[in-house]
């Protein structure tokens, strides 16, 4: 029987992917199938960190736009990265997976506080570990949070699940010669700007020879066909 090519893996998933069709907050049926997706994968054995943005609620930058401090903007933005991480350990727990929800800000009430050797000790009973609040620091995205989780987890890989199936030159939705990449480096990603994660994450995954696979999350099965090694999306090593 094949086994997955990956043991420990970061899914990081935008706030956005919640929404489903609805453009805002949380969609429950996006939600359960998201869920489903990440029981499959942990059955066959791979320990799974999962790091979720603000989006479908809040977004620090858009509220500097609209005359919020940055730093206070930012701070609301991990308290809707909170709300998903909980909502995601609901539906998780609900279907029978167990899961630790870490806050990298201290709300005793709902969440651990980040504990980088207790968190690796959920992994190794099995559990899902979802880390909340990004990195606890204004100026820094969920994409720089997922990229240190990873190197401070040991994990092997960064899923980047989203809306379309890999890294284009332009948008897809926009622009129909848009040209998709089946694989990237590090250096071009920075290079050309294309919106991969932020670069400041990128230049920490290339430091630490992490890859990064962009994907798909809206076909079902899609999670476990990158560790399966299936060739899909778009791979940035």
């Amino acid at each position: 029987m094949k086994k997955p090519i990956y043991k420990r893996i970061v899914l990081k998933l935008s706030g956005e992917a919640l929404e489903g069709a609805r453009g805002f907050g949380i969609d429950p049926k996006t939600i359960s199938s998201i869920a489903q997706q990440i029981k499959d994968v942990r059955g066959l054995g791979v320990d799974i960190v999962c790091i979720i943005g603000g989006g479908n609620f809040f977004r620090g930058v858009e509220g500097e736009k609209n005359g919020i401090d940055r730093a206070t903007a930012d701070y609301i933005g991990m308290l809707a990265t909170v709300m998903n991480g909980l909502v995601m350990s609901d539906a998780l727990e609900k279907i029978g997976v167990q899961t630790r929800v870490q806050s990298a800000l201290e709300i005793k009430a709902l969440c651990e506080p980040y504990i980088r050797r207790r968190a690796m000790r959920h992994l190794e009973k099995g559990r899902v570990v979802i880390f909340a609040a990004g990195t606890g620091n204004p100026y820094f995205t969920t994409d720089t949070a997922a990229a240190l989780r990873a190197v401070e987890m040991d994990a092997e890989v960064i899923l980047k699940a989203t809306k379309v199936d890999g890294v284009y030159d332009k948008d897809p939705m926009k622009h129909k010669d848009a040209k998709k990449f089946s694989s990237l480096s590090y250096l071009n990603v920075i290079r050309k700007q294309l919106r991969v994660m932020d670069t400041t994450a990128t230049s920490l995954c290339m430091e630490n020879q992490l890859p990064i696979v962009v994907f798909n999350l809206n076909q079902p099965g899609n999670i476990r066909r990158v560790v399966m090694g299936e060739k899909i999306g778009t791979l940035v090593s």
